[in-house]
């Protein structure tokens, strides 16, 4: 069982001034030395970092939730202020959540957890060192345009990895460029499960959810929304329509009130192949009902040979192309 992290306070002359409250290079924190910030959020900030036993690179998150906390001259963590308290167990709360999560999860496709560390008055989570670049610049830096055979190479996987998830009667619930990093050769990885929810066959208060404009479906708005796998579908549709337009869609409840956006079918039907472009629409439906149902449907409508779907599943034991470049994003930022 995952110990909770305790939280001190300490004086407020104390607090360091650095804007990004981050760990410096050469830093050790219970025996992984610190070599470079790979990311940062809201709510935590992600390192590489070597392992001075075995030499081995990794990936360190630290939560660190910088509304409501910062970072003492000692490198420990520390309130700011007692107003922030619950907003700091609650996401202390969603960090402790994606590791429990993540260490049940075992996928080639979804970012794996070494290690667990309680360290600087705050937890930190050891994950595998993944080189590769994180979709959400990605796309910036082209401005979309993504082929068909780059999203035919990252997405069944993806949706793979989701149906996984789904099987264990869990949900993503903050699928997004972010939250994707794509490594050599185009094999994805899905990160940061700290929004994760168990769903149920009824409809129930979510509370706490993670909103991200553009990318979560109209039932997440809603207090008693009946979220389900066809949510997480509603998002990995919105991913991919923002790899070919690169720009996120409009939010879910302005599209129900007044649609602001042509169906993909007719927006890009000069550029990509219309059975692709079908299955983002399917996936985008407003309607939960409308939507696949499951992240194998939309699969199937990406992939519908059988073979050509296991064809386009990584194997684990893969070894990335050497002739890719390594890049430093192993982490997006939270909303």
């Amino acid at each position: 069982m995952i110990p909770p992290a305790p939280f001190v306070k300490h004086p407020r002359s104390l607090m360091t001034k650095a804007p990004d409250c981050c760990l410096p290079p050469g830093y050790i924190v219970e025996g992984y030395e610190i070599e470079d910030r790979l990311g940062s959020g809201g709510f935590s900030n992600v390192y590489r970092a070597r392992s001075l036993k075995s030499g081995r690179q990794v990936a360190i998150k630290e939560f660190l939730a910088k509304r409501a906390a910062g970072r003492s001259t000692s490198n420990e963590s520390s309130s700011t202020n007692g107003g922030d308290a619950f907003r700091l167990d609650h996401s202390r709360g969603m960090f402790l959540q994606e590791a429990r999560v993540l260490a049940r999860l075992r996928h080639p496709n979804i970012v794996r957890v070494r290690n667990f560390l309680l360290a600087n008055d705050t937890a930190y989570l050891v994950m595998d060192y993944e080189p590769g670049e994180n979709l959400s610049p990605y796309i910036k830096a082209r401005g979309g345009r993504l082929s068909a055979q780059f999203l035919l190479t990252v997405f069944p996987p993806l949706l793979d990895a989701l149906e996984l998830i789904h099987s264990r009667s869990l949900l993503h619930l903050d699928v997004k460029p972010a939250n994707i990093h794509i490594r050599p050769g185009g094999n994805p990885l899905l990160l940061d499960f700290g929004a994760v929810h168990q769903f149920a066959t009824t409809r129930r208060h979510q509370p706490g959810q993670v909103l991200t404009t553009g990318f979560a479906p109209y039932e997440q708005y809603r207090l008693s929304g009946y979220v389900g796998p066809w949510s997480d579908v509603y998002s990995v549709g919105a991913t991919m329509r923002t790899c070919i337009e690169g720009t996120a869609p409009p939010a879910a409840p302005e599209r129900l009130e007044k649609e602001p956006m042509r169906p993909a079918a007719q927006a890009f039907r000069k550029r990509y192949p219309t059975p692709l472009l079908e299955a983002i629409d399917w996936a985008m439906e407003i309607d939960p009902l409308l939507r696949p149902q499951s992240a194998a449907a939309l699969l199937e409508a990406l992939v519908p040979d059988a073979e050509a779907t296991a064809a386009l599943r990584p194997n684990e034991s893969a070894h990335p192309d050497p002739r890719s470049p390594e890049s430093s994003s192993q982490e997006g930022a939270e909303t």
